[in-house]
């Protein structure tokens, strides 16, 4: 079941916005969220011609997708507090201009450190993105009811934009180049820029957090390096002293983070959140589902191009049934969510996502095709259905002043699973490879579909688990601490 806010009014002077402007605005907010979303899997299928183009290495591959995630994972929730701060559309639209400019820089880098670079950039914009316009959205429709149905909607988006990549990335990369999946992020990053301009009110926190410096440092060095251990230990030995220096430095990060995090009086994670059972649960989930649909995608583009042999129109037309389940599935999950709480679409994808998995654990070069189909299929159903539920319980329940910072961590744990999903599966798959690529990658594969069998696994318990009585009180109770909680932004000054 979904936890129901208390939704406070309005503050004093807010001017009513009309139905249709509310829907414009939520408009808006989703064609940020779908440039960024494809972003994130439109490059999966550009890969192999990135590889030829520019010499890169399979780990350098891995670092084209990293890039991006580990810092939009690593900003979220500062960008989410600062649009709280100063204001959530001039926040919005600084980053629909960084978005869009590293969006050109990537299409015209000339080498793999220069586009791992454009990346980068392009997540320091991205992550300005989704945590606001959530914050936004949450802030537009505040009637309860409403409100779930337009997160609905913001969940299906998310889910239909990262299924369209490998397809849309496809045609493009085979009729134009691949320097031509950054190019549909130009125009749609300029109208949303003007759009926002003309229609989203700016809007504040009344009591926004303070810069918090150190934790986020602490986050960047953690994800930083975790992510660099996984990535380079296959060429660099799993047992070698960068590899282990990098886990001692992670480890050494998130030890100080905790701590340093709950003795701040507004901290840049809020873990009071993570007392609600839900909102733990989906932030699990999310880390799973994204792992899996990260690891997938990597795994899948090289198999069908490197393996098969396919271009990268034929391999994105093969994963039109995964296109296509995600983009039925996501709002249908949207509704079921509105009206009858989480359990069932949460259930529903994480069964669908571990069988999935599993019929690919016997991956072979000669795989016939229906099997393959069957697996799209399945995954397509699973991770369509898994988004919505993931927003709704992040922002359900949590203060309407802090929606940007709830919402930031829920789409943090997206990225922060998608990051590891193809850092941690890539590189065993890496490892495991025997002899020539073409030939030995199909069985080193099968340790990688195990891992993502097993996801889908976890987020079944985790559904169950995070729908009991049990859980919905630990949510109330949440709920209700975080709305009597003493104004730590006034105890802080």
């Amino acid at each position: 079941m979904s936890i129901t806010s208390r939704v406070t009014p309005p503050p004093a002077g807010t001017p009513a916005l009309s139905p249709r402007r509310r829907m414009l605005i939520l408009a808006i907010c989703c064609m940020s969220l779908f440039i960024v979303g494809l972003d994130n899997t439109i490059v999966n299928i550009a890969l192999p011609a990135i590889r030829r183009d520019l010499s890169a290495s399979v780990s350098g591959l891995q670092w084209v997708i990293d890039a991006y995630t580990v810092v939009l994972a690593s900003l979220l929730m500062l960008a989410g507090s600062t649009g709280d701060r100063v204001g959530r559309r001039r926040t919005f639209q600084t980053g629909l201009a960084l978005f869009t400019l590293g969006s050109v820089l990537c299409s015209l880098a000339p080498s793999l450190p220069w586009l791992v670079a454009a990346r980068a950039l392009q997540a320091v914009g991205g992550s300005m993105l989704n945590p606001v316009a959530m914050s936004i959205i949450t802030n537009t429709f505040t009637e309860p009811r409403e409100r779930a149905r337009a997160i609905g909607v913001w969940g299906g988006v998310v889910g239909v934009s990262m299924a369209l990549g490998p397809l849309v990335g496809g045609a493009l990369v085979g009729s134009v180049g691949w320097q031509a999946i950054f190019w549909i992020n130009l125009p749609v990053g300029v109208a949303a820029f003007v759009l926002c301009a003309l229609f989203v009110p700016e809007s504040r926190a009344p009591h926004p957090r303070r810069v918090d410096p150190v934790g986020q440092v602490l986050v960047i060095v953690l994800l930083a390096t975790l992510t660099y251990a996984f990535i380079e230990a296959p060429a660099a030995g799993w047992g070698s002293p960068a590899t282990l220096g990098c886990f001692a430095i992670a480890a050494l990060a998130l030890a100080f983070l905790v701590p340093y995090e709950l003795r701040r009086a507004e901290p840049l994670i809020d873990l009071r959140f993570f007392r609600s059972t839900p909102f733990t649960g989906a932030t699990v989930i999310a880390v799973c589902a994204f792992a899996a649909l990260g690891g997938f995608l990597f795994v899948n583009t090289l198999y069908l191009q490197d393996v098969l042999g396919l271009s990268a129109l034929h391999a994105g037309l093969y994963t039109l049934p995964m296109a296509g389940l995600t983009v039925i599935c996501a709002p249908l999950s949207g509704r079921i969510v509105g009206n009858a709480g989480t359990r069932v679409p949460l259930l529903v994808a994480g069964v669908t996502m571990a069988a999935s998995g599993l019929i690919m654990t016997g991956l072979s070069a000669d795989t016939p095709v229906w099997q393959l189909m069957a697996a799209y299929v399945l995954f397509g159903l699973g991770f369509g259905m898994v988004n919505a539920p993931i927003t709704n319980t992040a922002v359900s329940g949590m203060p309407r002043a802090q929606a940007g910072v709830a919402a930031a961590v829920a789409s943090t744990s997206r990225q922060i699973g998608q990051s590891l999903g193809v850092a941690v599966i890539g590189a065993l798959v890496t490892s495991a490879v025997a002899g020539p690529f073409a030939t030995g990658f199909p069985a080193a594969s099968h340790v990688g579909w195990w891992i993502i069998a097993g996801c889908g696994l976890a987020i079944v318990l985790l559904a169950i688990l995070t729908t009991t009585g049990w859980a919905r009180r630990s949510a109330a109770r949440t709920a209700e601490r975080l709305a009597h909680a003493p104004d730590r932004t006034a105890d802080a000054s």
